[in-house]
């Protein structure tokens, strides 16, 4: 854990969402929720048509993760981000259906910046290649949905102090140089 890592207990709030600005290195304890592009299209078309949500999207954080098999004594293998931009398609629509945060890594769509600002929300990165040192931050793992997936399916973690960086925030900041302040 670090000294310098702002402590945030999951569900987010507003109040803390709007404290957070890009850069800030933050870890969070409680309940995220594995998805990847497949199971991110079937949460679309769900709300989309008649069919119901696999889990309750108000409030949740989806990490882009499709972890690996669990070893003897653990609840999961390696969990390391996959690249965000290939879910860019569904995150504004993710977003305005009540999911307060994503954790992946690499830089997202302008669309994507504008819907954190707009519907009040976080992209987040965790580092890329510490999958195996990432997965040492979950405590449970319980599969929830789309089992046919396989490690695309929608897994429920439990995660104390996962180490995390504020990447765009609700007031347009950004730590990539290459966006423009949205400001």
């Amino acid at each position: 854990m670090s000294l310098d890592a702002k402590q945030i207990q999951l569900p987010l709030t507003a109040e803390v969402i709007g404290d957070l600005h890009a850069g800030d290195a933050v870890e969070l304890t409680g309940v995220v929720y594995t998805a990847r592009d497949a199971a991110h299209q079937r949460l679309v078309t769900a709300l989309d048509g008649a069919e119901g949500l696999a889990i309750e999207l108000d409030g949740a954080v989806i990490y882009y993760c499709g972890p690996t098999p669990a070893p003897p004594g653990r609840p999961l293998g390696a969990a390391g981000p996959t690249t965000s931009s290939r879910m860019d398609a569904f995150a504004p629509r993710l977003y305005a259906a009540g999911v307060r945060a994503t954790i992946g890594k690499g830089q997202r769509s302008r669309e994507v910046r504008e819907a954190c600002r707009e519907y009040g929300c976080l992209y987040l990165v965790a580092t890329g290649g510490a999958g195996a040192l990432l997965s040492s931050f979950v405590t449970e793992a319980e599969m929830v949905a789309y089992p046919e997936l396989g490690p695309e399916a929608i897994r429920r973690l439990v995660v104390v102090g996962l180490p995390v960086l504020v990447a765009y925030d609700l007031h347009g900041g950004s730590i990539f140089p290459r966006d423009a302040d949205l400001g």
